[in-house]
């Protein structure tokens, strides 16, 4: 009894069952499993016309999932390694520059919860919040304490 290999298509759709992909992203991963030239982008028009590939929804999605985690500098690098457009991911993190702050105090808060009793203590919170993609202005509100001083 032969063995069949999936076809792009199937490949693609199992791809896109387990998560959102942006065509780039199926592009690299399918493409060594392209048997004649032309094929990979026949399944792809294909799946993107009947709407399985959507690049608005792979952006909504990494947002949703990283953004509450990281900051907006990450998250552009993570929709840039995706192959999104230039303009979408401008626009995406343009907004999430708008929280920044929020975002950073509440990963902060979840990591350490109480202020740096010293030097070296802040200098650890500063790199574990630029680690996570947070801009240095929001860092520095952050672990400095520079938001409302009703408490952490």
């Amino acid at each position: 009894m032969a063995f069949n290999a999936p076809s792009l298509k199937g490949r693609a759709l199992r791809l896109l069952g387990q998560r959102e992909h942006s065509r780039a992203e199926l592009e690299r991963k399918l493409g060594p499993h392209e048997a004649e030239p032309g094929e990979l982008a026949r399944a792809l028009d294909d799946l993107q016309a009947k709407g399985f590939i959507n690049e608005q929804r792979v952006l909504e999605s990494v947002v949703f999932r990283r953004a509450p985690r990281l900051g907006a500098m990450r998250v552009r690098q993570e929709l840039q390694a995706k192959g999104l457009a230039p303009e979408a991911i401008s626009q995406a993190v343009a907004d999430l520059q708008a929280t920044e702050v929020e975002r950073a105090r509440d990963v902060w808060r979840r990591k350490f919860g109480a202020p740096a009793e010293d030097p070296p203590t802040r200098a650890k919170h500063m790199r574990f919040l630029a680690g996570r993609g947070f801009g240095a202005e929001a860092i520095r509100k952050v672990v400095k304490g520079a938001w409302d001083d009703d408490g952490i």
